[in-house]
Parts: structure tokens; C-alpha cells; sequence
């Protein structure tokens, strides 16, 4: 063995060869079954992106913090987005393997980088699944009030005065856990299937608002700037150090702002990658699949966002339930029924993928041995990871039925936006260290393109609560503590090295 690759395999940044991740994937007991294609992964992306963000996150922005201007945020974040995209698109067609960010960071970055990152992975799915859980509960009680179907208090959650455990949240985790145990193909059918029932909701908020639209709730288009104490939990002082201005509401820098809490409604678009290793040809079809979803609901998301503040003036926009109130103010109820309804069912999909990306990183954190290999084997018959799968989705049901999780939803943001950041500097060390490598989809304008991504994402990090960080830290130092407690001296990465090793001794 040569001293660069001694060099490359020791201590805590030995990193897995792209060459070995996909020789893994050929063990016929961690072998996962490849059924996807890009029309599948594409119904995934946009399944999991179109959620609460856009029929909750569009009237927040717009009343808080950019007015008409909410759509340009959108642009914005999206944007953010594309960099990520690109930097995605080219992992996840050259290592088709599951574990999306984790796989990637580990064929470039080394074994610790890739335990942080597949470790912020797990915290950022499950903390998704269950606010989309208890987020899709909520829906769904509203929806049966309407008809005269009432949950008892203690079962409606304890988000409702007098409740303790959210029945419905809890049913809903566990029938979507037996959905992804049985099978991909399955998960695909029934996404593609309320994916179509929400994009549909989607249009009949824009063709229908479109007759309502009144110019002049489109003035002033970028309100004029108003100057806060704080802007997203910073001190004003802090980021006026260090960034030399001032933060605002509204104004130019009001739609940056705006940008970084929309950002939430763009979560999801990296769990296609998670999906790599379970795609038929993944080289030409992740590409498709992770860009076309992300194109096609940035092009929603901002006709959504100019209807709905061009239907009522934003000053008036509800927070809550933003869509459905802009059409009752206009005098047409029966819309506001359907976009609950659209809601309702599209935070299933949501629910299911963002499942799905979970169980997938777990099972390749074990199959690498930095989790135990119990968790790696498949199932005889459908060939799905469903040991993690029954583990995670039940413990994912208890957390959405018994907890009140709404000051923890900003970590799921602060975690994608750290795997972005992984994953835009992988790209680059892995076209430094192994510029030999067959790439069916390359990133343009390397290093330009991962460095714009990587400053993008640290930027709306920055826009996070301070009592976030503090949390991602310790999960992080969490994370930290348990890879030198079990996950190094049980890697088979490290068992490799040692045993060639001993090999190369004279």
C-alpha cells in the first residue's frame, strides 16, 4: 500500500472508496432492490417538498418580513437550493449508494465527517417526520370538525389544552412505517398518487386566484424597511458586527430574511439521493430526478406566493392557514375546503419520504458498521431495510404523539443546510483526489459553483435562532461522544485498513 493511501486510510479521516461503497451494495443480505426510475424520483421530490411550507410559510413571510416581495424570497432560497442541487446531482449519480450525504461524505471526507453528517441526518428526518406528523394531524381534526367528528382532548395532542397524546399522529407514523417495510415500488405508487391530488390543489389556488388579484395589493411590491431588536433570534448588534448592517423587516434585506424561514418549505429534495442505490439507472436518472422536482416546485412556489399577496393585501395575510383565509376573504369558502383537504393528504407524502430518508442513512451507517450490522440486513422478501425501518417508525410515532415539538422545527433547517455545506466541499476534494473518476453528471464551474453553495447555506444558518445552535451542538457533541464509544473501533472501513495493515508488516 503506498504512503498517499496509508495516508488517506489513517485515523479518524480514513475515507471508503467510491469503488468499495458500491461493492457493499452487492452483499445479498444488505442488498437493497432497484425499482425506481426518474419519474418516481422526481413524484418523491416534489412529494416531499410541496408540504407545510407553502400552504403555512407563504403568508408568515409575507405579514413579517417581505409583503408582495415574498415570491422574490422564494427565488431566493431556491436558488440556495440549486447550488445544493448540482453539488447533489453530481454524488449522487457518481456513488449511487443509500446514505445520501453520510455515503458522500465519507468517499471524500473521511469516516468522522461522515458519522457527524449521517448523524445530523438522523436528527434532521426524525424531528421532520414528526412535525409534519403532528403538523398533518392537525388537518385532519380540522377537517373532522367540520363534519361533526370530535376527538376526545387528552387524544388531540398536547398542543390542545387538555391533550396528551396525538392519536392521529401516531396512527399515521406507524401505517407509513408498514408502507416503506413492504416495499419501494409501493411507496412510489401511493406517492405518485398524492402527489398529483396536491399538485392539483396547487393549480386551483393559482388559476382560480388569478381572478381575484387586485393590482394594488401588489403596492408597495418591497415594503419599506423597518429595523427590529432581533431578526430570527440574533442580536441585531452581533450581525451588524459582523456582517456590517443592520437586520430588517422588509426592505431589500427583509426578502433574505424572508428567505431563510421559507427555506423549511424546500426540505426535501436531498432525501432523493438517499434513494440512489434503490434507482435502476442511477447515473442518468438522479440527476433528473433531484432537479426536476426542485424546478418544478420553485416555479410553484413563487406563482403561489405572487397570487395569494396579489388576492389580499399582506398586511391582512393570515398566518396560519394563509391560503385557504385569501380565498374566504374573497368570498368563496368551498376553496379554502379543498386547499385543507389538499394539505391534509400531501403531508402523507411528506411524512413518508422524509421516513424513508432516515431508515436509508441508518442503514448505511450500519452496513458500514458504524451502527450495529443488526440493523443492515433486508428483508428476505421485499428487500427493504425494515429492521431500522420498524425501529425509527416506532419511535418516531411515541415522539409525534407525545411531544410538543414546535421550538425544535428550526433544527431540521439548520441540518439540511449543514449537509448541503458537506456535501458542496466533497465535491470538491473528490475532484482533487480522484480526478479518474467516471461522472455521468458533472457540477459546472468547479470549485465556483460549491463555494457559492457552501456561503449561501452558512449564510441562512446564520439567520437561525441562537437557542437552535445551541441545540445542534449538543446533538452533535452527542454524536461525537457515541462514534468513539462504539461506532470507531466497530467500523469495517477501520478493520479493513488494520488487517492490510498487518499485511503490508514485513
Amino acid at each position: 500500500m503506498s504512503t498517499g493511501q496509508q495516508s488517506r486510510d489513517a485515523g479518524l479521516f480514513r475515507a471508503k472508496s467510491v469503488e468499495q461503497s458500491i461493492q457493499d451494495t452487492e452483499e445479498p443480505e444488505h442488498a437493497l432492490k432497484k425499482s425506481l426510475s426518474a419519474w418516481d424520483l422526481t413524484v418523491f421530490g416534489v412529494g416531499v417538498i410541496i408540504g407545510t411550507g407553502i400552504f403555512v410559510l407563504t403568508g408568515k413571510v409575507a405579514k413579517e418580513n417581505a409583503g408582495p416581495a415574498t415570491a422574490l424570497a422564494f427565488v431566493a432560497a431556491g436558488i440556495v437550493c440549486a447550488l445544493a442541487a448540482l453539488c447533489y446531482a453530481e454524488f449522487a449519480s457518481t456513488v449511487p449508494v443509500a446514505g445520501s450525504a453520510y455515503t458522500f461524505a465519507y468517499a471524500s471526507l473521511g469516516e468522522l465527517p461522515a458519522w457527524i453528517i449521517g448523524w445530523d441526518l438522523v436528527l434532521e428526518f426524525a424531528l421532520g417526520t414528526a412535525v409534519v406528523a403532528v403538523g398533518w394531524s392537525g388537518y385532519v381534526r380540522s377537517l373532522m370538525d367540520n363534519v361533526g367528528w370530535h376527538l376526545p382532548a387528552w387524544l388531540q395532542g398536547p398542543d390542545v389544552a387538555g391533550g396528551t397524546f396525538d392519536l392521529l399522529a401516531f396512527l399515521l407514523v406507524l401505517v407509513l412505517t408498514a408502507v416503506l417495510v413492504v416495499g419501494m415500488k409501493l411507496s412510489a405508487r401511493i406517492t405518485a398518487l398524492v402527489v398529483a391530488i396536491k399538485v392539483t390543489v396547487v393549480m386551483i389556488v393559482i388559476i382560480a386566484g388569478l381572478f381575484f388579484v387586485v393590482g394594488d395589493n401588489y403596492s408597495p411590491f418591497i415594503p419599506k424597511k423597518v429595523t427590529p431588536e432581533t431578526v430570527s433570534g440574533w442580536d441585531a448588534a452581533l450581525v451588524s458586527t459582523i456582517f456590517g448592517y443592520e437586520p430588517t423587516n422588509f426592505g431589500v434585506m427583509g426578502i433574505f430574511t424572508a428567505a431563510s424561514v421559507v427555506f423549511f418549505a424546500f426540505i426535501g429534495f436531498d432525501v432523493v439521493a438517499t434513494a440512489a442505490e434503490e434507482t435502476k439507472l442511477p447515473q442518468r436518472d438522479m440527476p433528473r430526478g433531484i432537479l426536476g422536482s426542485l424546478l418544478i416546485c420553485t416555479v410553484l412556489y413563487v406563482a403561489v406566493a405572487l397570487v395569494v399577496t396579489g388576492m389580499q393585501h399582506y398586511t391582512r395575510l393570515s398566518t396560519s392557514a394563509p391560503l385557504a383565509d385569501a380565498f374566504k376573504s374573497v368570498g368563496h369558502p368551498f376553496y379554502a375546503g379543498v386547499i385543507s383537504f389538499g394539505a391534509a393528504v400531501g403531508l402523507t407524502t411528506v411524512c413518508l419520504i422524509l421516513l424513508l430518508g432516515q431508515t436509508r442513512v441508518f442503514f448505511a451507517m450500519s452496513r458500514d458498521g458504524l451502527l450495529p450490522r443488526f440493523f443492515s440486513v433486508t428483508h428476505p422478501k421485499f428487500r427493504t431495510p425494515y429492521r431500522p425501518t420498524i425501529l425509527l417508525g416506532v419511535l418516531i410515532a411515541f415522539v409525534s404523539g407525545f411531544t410538543s415539538i414546535d421550538e425544535l422545527a428550526t433544527l431540521v433547517n439548520i441540518g439540511t443546510l449543514f449537509a448541503f455545506v458537506v456535501v458542496a466541499i466533497g465535491v470538491i476534494i473528490l475532484r482533487r483526489t480522484r480526478p479518474d473518476l467516471h461522472r455521468a453528471f458533472r457540477t459546472p464551474w468547479v470549485p465556483v459553483v460549491p463555494i457559492l453553495s457552501v456561503a449561501a447555506s452558512v449564510w441562512l444558518m446564520l439567520n437561525l435562532p441562537g437557542e437552535t445552535w445551541f441545540r445542534f451542538a449538543v446533538w452533535m457533541l452527542a454524536g461525537i461522544v457515541v462514534y468513539f464509544l462504539y461506532g470507531r473501533s466497530h467500523s469495517r472501513l477501520g478493520r479493513r485498513t488494520a488487517s492490510l495493515g498487518t499485511r503490508d508488516t514485513p
